[in-house]
């Protein structure tokens, strides 16, 4: 969908007129030297809300879980 890459100072210029083309659908490439550094893209949206629970009952923590081995401590402190 895009032309060519916009470089960063033009990308700044015309930044909301480029976020109107991603929200368009369209893929924008910004490019630093002429080298392609970033994407600038539509923000994708869920089509579904979110169903809490769906992993219930399938994860188990071990009863150590929070506990840190004091050597691993002793790395950390010194």
């Amino acid at each position: 969908m895009t032309e060519r890459a916009i470089n960063i100072h033009d990308a700044k210029t015309h930044f909301s007129k480029l976020v109107e083309r991603a929200e368009a659908g369209e893929e924008i490439i910004i490019a630093r030297a002429g080298r392609p550094v970033a994407k600038l893209v539509r923000l994708a949206t869920r089509t579904r809300p979110r169903t809490p629970g769906l992993w219930e009952g399938q994860v188990k923590l071990a009863p150590d879980f929070d506990a840190t081995p004091d050597d691993i401590i002793e790395a950390f402190e010194g």
